[in-house]
């Protein structure tokens, strides 16, 4: 009998707000990711291993690391239309393989 295990990727855009970069000092939009690595048996995404969060500058391409904290921070701004932050577009909740 054989056992087939892995892991297998999903990044979700949550949110596209505009931020002034670190990196390049643009002020520009920036994407908001959620990246989930999950468990597999038989080739079924069964458990979530790890969740990492990033934003990407689409001006330059630079990625940060952000916690989830600040993710849900930055998921808020957006949604609720605050200062410095601007929602564009829908948010894409369909997970694609990395």
């Amino acid at each position: 009998m054989f056992i087939i295990f892995g892991t297998k990727g999903y990044l979700y855009q949550l949110a596209i707000l505009t931020l002034v970069c670190g990196q390049c000092g643009n002020p520009a939009a920036h994407t908001l990711r959620k990246r989930v690595t999950k468990f597999t048996l038989f080739f079924v995404p069964l458990i979530p291993i790890s969740t990492k969060y990033q934003t990407q500058c689409t001006f330059c391409g630079a990625e940060q690391k952000v916690s989830a904290e600040q993710a849900e921070r930055l998921q808020a701004q957006g949604a609720g239309g605050g200062h410095g932050g601007q929602p564009h577009g829908q948010q894409q909740r369909q997970p694609y393989q990395s």
